[in-house]
């Protein structure tokens, strides 16, 4: 008998419920059939809604139906397993909409696992089999499943495009090469293939080193950030303390002032009260006196009254009284005035020096950005022109600062500059206010013997003869040595003649990420001096030292 069963399809004898060959089939009032358990436990569910339905037709019944195996299905079913059938595949590995079907399969088709270059088809995983198992197919190239396996089929010939035209950078057939492409270079798919993965090879290697280039400037990036952020939180605990220091000796002057107008006010009314008590002493005894004379007077005897008049010939003394002279105005109205002016001052330095914090606190220099190409013209020096102005508590006493800060003169007269950690005390030399962390550009103009043109760390020695403390001798600052006929580059005590037109005025171009540094000599034109390619570890600061009495150096204004 199992040789006349006809072959048919394995999911007309499946469940729908299950997907698998039926169990125990029973088959409902509505014709469908199902496994005894599948429907069994769909209708268990179903009964808490008070309904009995087929899953498939939807169809109701009231009362539930009570469920008898089909003896003829159930024996059909064992037949066909016996004949090789086997439990229809799950769900999932049919194919859907997205998926590329079996071209083999008829009709529910399964999902391709595999596409036919050669064939070009594209096979389940039952009809793949022959691919691995007959030699004369094992050559066929295979690929993941794709749904374009058109697109290697040439229009014109109806062939596998397995040839490559270089000429018009397209796949075509071999009867292509005969007739349209006849006198074109062509090569094999494979051919064109390895040359084509070279150059990839190649592109990967550029984008995979860009990718490297642009992580490590990321990790920077985050270094500048972190620096930025310890730079800030530094700045404002520094300003913290430089306000409260402000504020307390601020608080010590009123305490003083107090205290001297509380010990003026005690030792002037102590003053006034002693002569107030002599007066009042005063007025005590001549009232007693006058009281004597009204007796006198009031005698009615003539003898008694020439008898006691010698007695008080001492009243006959002057009765002149001292004058007393207030003053009209009040009295600490001077000193209240002092501190009214003191006030006035307070605002007006407190205003300049706030417009000059708050214009360094908008120019700070973060450079989120890659470094650009190094300027060429003077126009694209000038784009990155820096105001620079020196700071008063770096400059040695000899030298003398004016024009805002901008220019200083070396005297032979010592200026009367407070006394500051940051002073250079031996050496005449000065380094900037502002610090120098981007790409910035400055001109300083000089006159006289000489000059030291440089960049600096902050934390440059400051006291002492030793060289260290000097620009360029030590490995803190870069200096170039500007005389009446050449220049000298130094940097850590190593000196370079440096060849070039000598010019009184000096431009300076820093990329301080890049750790390039620049000098030129400026006329009509700009030329290179020296070049320096480093790495900075810290902020700079730009620096002059002066040889001679007489000599100058100023910072032009160029924004």
């Amino acid at each position: 008998m199992a040789e006349n069963v006809p072959r048919l399809e394995t999911e007309k004898y499946s469940c729908s419920i299950c997907l698998d060959l039926l169990k125990d089939p029973v088959t409902i009032p509505c014709g469908h059939s199902y496994c005894m358990n599948c429907i069994k436990e769909h209708w268990d569910r179903e009964d808490q809604r008070g309904i009995n339905s087929c899953p498939q037709c939807r169809k109701t019944f009231r009362p539930r139906p009570d469920l008898l195996k089909n003896i003829v299905l159930s024996e059909l079913v064992e037949d066909l397993k016996k004949t090789g059938f086997q439990d229809a595949p799950p769900d999932h590995c049919y194919a859907g909409p997205e998926d590329v079907a079996c071209d083999i399969c008829k009709g529910r088709r399964m999902k391709a696992v595999k596409s036919c270059l050669s064939c070009p088809a594209s096979y389940c995983k039952n009809h793949i089999q022959s691919h691995y198992d007959a030699p004369p197919l094992k050559r066929h190239k295979l690929t993941d499943p794709s749904k374009n396996l058109q697109q290697n089929i040439c229009f014109r010939h109806d062939e596998g495009m397995k040839m490559f035209c270089r000429t018009d950078q397209r796949r075509i057939c071999y009867l292509c090469t005969m007739d349209e492409h006849k006198d074109h270079e062509t090569v094999p798919l494979a051919a064109e293939r390895t040359e084509k993965q070279k150059e990839l090879q190649v592109r990967r290697q550029q984008i995979q080193q860009r990718i490297q280039d642009q992580e490590k400037n990321v990790k920077l990036l985050q270094q500048e950030v972190e620096t930025f952020i310890l730079s800030a939180d530094k700045a404002v605990e520094d300003s913290e303390k430089i306000f409260s220091d402000m504020i307390r000796l601020i608080l010590k002057r009123r305490s003083d002032v107090k205290q001297e107008i509380r010990s003026q006010q005690e030792t002037e009314v102590k003053r006034v009260k002693e002569l107030q008590e002599k007066l009042e002493q005063k007025i005590t005894e001549l009232k007693r006196k006058d009281a004597e004379l009204k007796q006198l007077s009031d005698t009615e005897d003539d003898n008694q009254f020439l008898h006691n008049y010698p007695s008080l010939s001492a009243l006959s003394e002057s009765t002149h009284s001292p004058s007393i002279n207030i003053r009209p105005l009040r009295y600490f109205e001077d000193k209240t005035a002092a501190v009214s002016k003191l006030m006035e001052e307070l605002k007006d330095n407190l205003r300049d020096t706030w417009k000059n914090i708050s214009l360094k606190i908008t120019k700070v220099d973060v450079l989120f950005l890659e470094a650009g190409p190094e300027p060429n013209t003077r126009a694209e020096f000038l784009k990155f022109s820096q105001e620079i102005t020196l700071d008063p508590n770096t400059a040695n006493a000899k030298l003398l600062l004016s024009d805002g800060d901008r220019k200083v003169t070396l005297t032979d007269q010592l200026q009367s500059y407070p006394d500051h950690r940051d002073r250079f005390t031996d050496h005449v030399q000065v380094l900037s206010r502002e610090s120098l962390t981007g790409r910035c550009y400055w001109d300083v103009e000089w006159r006289g013997g000489g000059i030291d043109v440089a960049v600096s760390y902050k934390n440059i020695t400051r006291a002492g003869w030793p060289d260290e403390c000097l620009f360029g001798f030590n490995d803190k600052s870069w200096s170039l040595h500007c005389f009446t006929n050449s220049y000298t580059f130094c940097h850590n005590y190593n000196n370079t003649p440096v060849l070039g037109p000598v010019s009184s005025r000096i431009g300076v171009y820093l990329d301080y990420k890049a750790g390039i540094l620049c000098f030129y000599s400026i006329s009509d034109t700009m030329t290179l001096l020296h070049r320096v390619q480093t790495t900075f570890t810290q902020p700079l600061y730009a620096g002059i030292r002066l040889f001679l009495n007489g000599d100058t150096a100023k910072f032009i204004k160029l924004i």
